[in-house]
């Protein structure tokens, strides 16, 4: 089993913010590997499918916390250990990175929260060594601003980049549910190219 878990705040207040990133990817995921609907379970929302893959189907739970952002750990926790997963392998977690410019994706194994909170959630119940799928989506300029940043929406003119990078992550899949997380990267930005900048000096428009 592969979990994939995506972070977001739930309802339809959070639906849009840039937080969100997180679960748009993973409900991406489920539409274009034709995943069943989504209930709940692990204290989220779940849907049981496959990955196809040219080594055959890859077995796998797209998961959405539903126990806000921050405490996201409790939700990925549970599911890895009912199914006695190995987090450095089983277990990829889709979020929303300040510090890559807009529409930029990197793959990162285990490291530090780097002040994601949901991410240090998750640290918390299953130690640091997880696959990590970061979606850039800029930095505010100043570090007070952070906070209102990551709450608030994507603007009309954002969907230009979020949909391209939503759907590469997509179909690339494959490649993830091998395991094979460089090649994911690499096929991600070859299918969704966006400019490597400095999100903090591109905020302040330098």
């Amino acid at each position: 089993m592969l979990i994939i878990a995506g972070l977001g705040n739930p309802g339809q207040t959070y639906a849009k913010n840039r937080h969100n990133i997180g679960f748009m990817a993973v409900d991406e995921i489920a539409r274009r590997w034709g995943f069943p609907a989504a209930r709940s379970r692990f204290q989220a929302q779940v849907a049981e499918g496959a990955i196809d893959t040219p080594q055959g189907p890859v077995r796998t739970l797209l998961m959405k916390p539903q126990t806000f952002y921050n405490e996201s750990g409790r939700a990925v926790g549970e599911a890895v250990k009912f199914f006695k997963l190995d987090p450095a392998v089983d277990l990829v977690v889709f979020y929303d990175e300040i510090d890559l410019a807009p529409g930029r994706f990197r793959m990162k194994a285990g490291g530090g929260a780097a002040g994601n909170n949901g991410v240090r959630s998750i640290t918390s119940q299953v130690g640091p060594h997880f696959r990590r799928a970061r979606l850039g989506t800029g930095h505010p300029g100043q570090k007070e601003l952070v906070h209102g940043h990551v709450l608030s929406d994507f603007h009309k003119a954002d969907m230009a980049w979020v949909e391209p990078l939503l759907q590469a992550c997509a179909d690339a899949a494959p490649l993830l549910a091998r395991g094979e997380d460089e090649k994911y990267q690499a096929e991600v930005m070859r299918l969704a190219p966006a400019e490597k900048l400095d999100p903090r000096k591109q905020a302040r428009g330098e």
